[in-house]
């Protein structure tokens, strides 16, 4: 509690109106009643006017909570999205385990030990390891935790409110939660080998060559399986709901389905590049693809994890390189001032303080200005909650507006709102579900209730809640309010913006601590709001790509134990240490080029849901697709690069291997 108070400045009622110019106002009164006395409510209510309204505390705090709600569940879908990729690792890891011990367990089962029991001992390996990795994660967690919650509070401090959070508070809920989700997760993972262990004849076990058998006669099941959650995935995704937890299902659903596609993938690439690696390599290159392709128990299951890694990596790289061309193109045609002066605000996004009224006479004088205008933006109360609200005393305010449907033409909204109508934000749209025409908003104005037509819906990237754009005459002809927040400066043609910035600053320096910043300035400063805004998804990014690398790496040294008497016999025959080593970056240069290849179109799929579902369902706002060519051919060499990097300890192992001890046998 008194870390919460620290931003809290407490002040008697005369001095807090002196200081937020609001001399005569309340915006208003805290109300004690007793908790089984309702009548005392409605005693209240008859004895106040009829504009005045008395709602609970908890409509209050559940429009603040409404702000963070997407913002925190977005968060947590890309922290599970990070699980997901590390179940394939641990996949990989127990499936290793259990092909490395196929002839104890075949000799277990011939002594008389039960499927089940088999199994079981399977699935207690992996709990064990399971609390030894959540216990690990926990301690990991709490000090990502202490970094991660500077880049969150500076987001929530650009984009929605002022929090003074500096340290991490650590609920016992929360530890319990990502202890079972690892703990979960790890058994989940184990099952399928432990089917595995538990099912395999005995004398099958023996030889590995059934295995591979087996995963080869499964692929037409795996890739239809694939097919099915992708559909399944589309359809959650299609579905007629604003629910996240149904659209983040889908995308889970949709990456589910392209990674079962990976051992299909991995099976037709190995086919289709064998030619050329053939021509191009040799002996070494027709033989690569094929131990790619003789293990795909193994290599499918990299190609999975480094695949999802790569493909989240291109949708969000989309998702994010689409959104800031739309910001770019959205300030261009939305700050077109030159100069703009505004108090100092605590959030990035606008700044309600009043400034002096001298300041707008400083500004109207000033030499060289053709044109100014002043912006009044404020909350207001409305019955769906607090809406934002931009009064502008610009005639024609329309004009650089970016509308996504409008009731008429352009000339038609114009003249609508020089009669009284109002414009509202694409996201204020989504959250109140406005219709595309005749939609009409009501908010609570001094005079009272009156409800507003809205002539048209344009973009607007500033606020995730929503703002209602008016006239200044309009705002002030239904609120008590002559304040002023920012005013816009038009220099004349030749100008120097430079000059007039520094002129101002010292001329306003004694009348007011204001912020007088030129064009440029307050486009770089908004984009480096968005730029701040998904630094802590870049970390996620990163950290699903480090667990795909150990995935891929983990793949190569279990092939490496696995072949390791096949390799030595082709050293005994002559195989050079050069050309083994070549054969292993080969093999893992194939392996990454099938994962870039097909985390193209899965990463595609994401940026296509990300931008058109979940940030409408998320924020409220829309943007255009941008593919930019640069975010494939990047995911592509990451994906080689990442497996090559991860091919370079087993390269240098077996180069070291001695051909004797790879062959000798007990």
């Amino acid at each position: 509690t008194r870390r919460a108070l620290e931003g809290i400045v407490l002040a008697d009622i005369a001095t807090a109106q002196e200081a937020l110019g609001q001399v005569g106002r309340l915006s208003h009164i805290d109300l004690i009643v007793p908790a089984n006395d309702p009548s005392s409510l409605d005693a209240i209510r008859a004895l106040l006017p009829d504009d005045a309204r008395v709602m609970p505390i908890a409509a209050r705090t559940g429009a603040i909570e409404q702000m963070t709600t997407a913002f925190r569940t977005n968060l947590t879908a890309l922290s599970l999205l990070a699980l997901v990729v590390g179940m394939f690792l641990i996949y990989n890891t127990m499936t290793f385990s259990v092909v490395q011990r196929r002839p104890l367990f075949g000799t277990l089962r011939c002594l008389g030990v039960t499927r089940q029991e088999v199994a079981w001992l399977v699935l207690g390996e992996a709990a064990l390891v399971g609390l030894l990795g959540s216990a690990l994660g926990l301690g990991l967690g709490v000090l990502l935790g202490q970094g991660a919650v500077r880049l969150v509070t500076q987001t929530i401090n650009d984009l929605y409110f002022v929090v003074t959070v500096r340290g991490i508070v650590i609920p016992p809920e929360s530890l319990i939660k990502g202890a079972l989700a690892g703990l979960g997760a790890t058994v989940a993972s184990a099952a399928l080998p432990a089917w595995e262990a538990s099912t395999i004849p005995p004398r099958m076990a023996l030889t590995r060559s059934g295995l591979e058998d087996k995963a080869r006669r499964l692929i037409p099941r795996i890739s239809l399986a694939g097919v099915g959650a992708i559909v399944f995935g589309v359809a959650l995704l299609l579905a007629p709901t604003r629910s996240l937890v149904v659209s983040f299902s889908g995308i889970f659903l949709l990456t589910i389905g392209f990674a079962f596609l990976a051992p299909l993938a991995t099976l037709l690439f190995g086919l289709a590049v064998l030619p050329l690696t053939n021509a191009l390599f040799g002996a070494p290159g027709r033989m690569a693809p094929r131990s790619v392709t003789g293990a795909l128990s193994r290599t499918a299951v990299a190609v999975a994890a480094l695949m999802v890694a790569v493909s989240v990596t291109i949708g969000v790289g989309l998702m994010v390189g689409s959104f800031r061309t739309t910001v770019e193109s959205w300030l261009g045609q939305t700050l077109w001032g030159d100069v703009y002066v505004s108090a100092p605000a605590l959030t990035a996004t606008r700044s309600p303080a009043p400034l002096d009224p001298r300041v707008s006479e400083v500004v109207s004088s000033w030499p060289g200005v053709t044109r100014w205008d002043v912006l009044r933006s404020t909350d207001v109360s409305s019955p769906d909650g607090p809406i934002g609200i931009a009064a502008v005393s610009d005639e024609d305010f329309t004009a650089p507006r970016i509308f996504v449907s409008t009731d008429g033409t352009r000339e038609d909204v114009r003249q609508a709102v020089k009669s009284g109508a109002v414009l509202a934000s694409e996201p204020l749209a989504n959250r109140l579900n406005l219709p595309p025409r005749g939609a009409s908003v009501t908010l609570y104005t001094d005079r009272g209730p009156r409800i507003f037509p809205v002539a048209g819906i344009y973009r607007d990237y500033s606020s995730s809640q929503g703002t209602v754009m008016m006239g200044l005459d309009l705002y002030r002809a239904n609120w008590d309010d002559p304040t002023v927040t920012a005013v816009l400066m038009v220099m004349a043609p030749g100008e120097d913006v430079d000059s007039t910035v520094d002129g101002l600053r010292e001329a306003l320096a004694g009348v007011q601590g204001v912020v007088v910043r030129p064009n440029a300035v307050l486009r770089s400063e908004a984009l480096a709001v968005f730029d701040r805004a998904f630094a802590i998804t870049g970390a996620l990014q990163l950290l699903a790509a480090v667990v795909a690398f150990i995935g891929v790496l983990a793949a190569l040294l279990s092939l490496q134990l696995e072949r390791a008497r096949e390799l030595g016999l082709m050293r005994a025959v002559g195989l050079t240490v050069g050309q083994l080593r070549g054969l292993v970056f080969l093999e893992t240069g194939l392996m990454g080029t099938v994962a870039g290849l097909l985390a193209m179109p899965t990463g595609l799929a994401l940026a296509i849901v990300l931008i058109f579902i979940i940030n409408r369902r998320s924020f409220g706002w829309t943007m255009q697709l941008f593919a930019d060519p640069a975010v494939f051919a990047q995911a592509l060499a990451l994906a080689v690069v990442a497996a090559l990097l991860a091919g370079a300890h087993p390269a240098i192992r077996l180069g070291r291997m001695a051909a004797a001890e790879a062959l000798r046998g007990e």
